[in-house]
């Protein structure tokens, strides 16, 4: 019994091994291909920034609704 269990455990370990040097050789292998260069693409200048709009919301003195619509305000340069 005690010897079956010695077989068991060193199978075990040949193959934990061998699977191991398998997955090793693998990445190895695929490490000296080269690898091929991506195409040179002229990139076009990415559009300009819309203006930042802000809201200026006024409080209002009625007891109904306590905030007004609020404005749009454009700055330009």
């Amino acid at each position: 019994m005690l010897i079956g269990i010695l077989y068991l455990f060193l199978t075990f370990v040949v193959c934990f091994i061998l699977v191991h040097l398998i997955k090793l050789a693998y990445i190895g292998l695929l490490s000296t291909r080269k690898k091929p260069e991506p195409p040179k693409e002229k990139v076009a200048p990415p559009p300009p920034k819309p203006e930042p709009v802000y809201y200026i919301v006024e409080k209002k003195r009625s007891r109904k609704s306590t905030y007004s619509e609020p404005k749009e305000i454009k700055f330009k340069k």
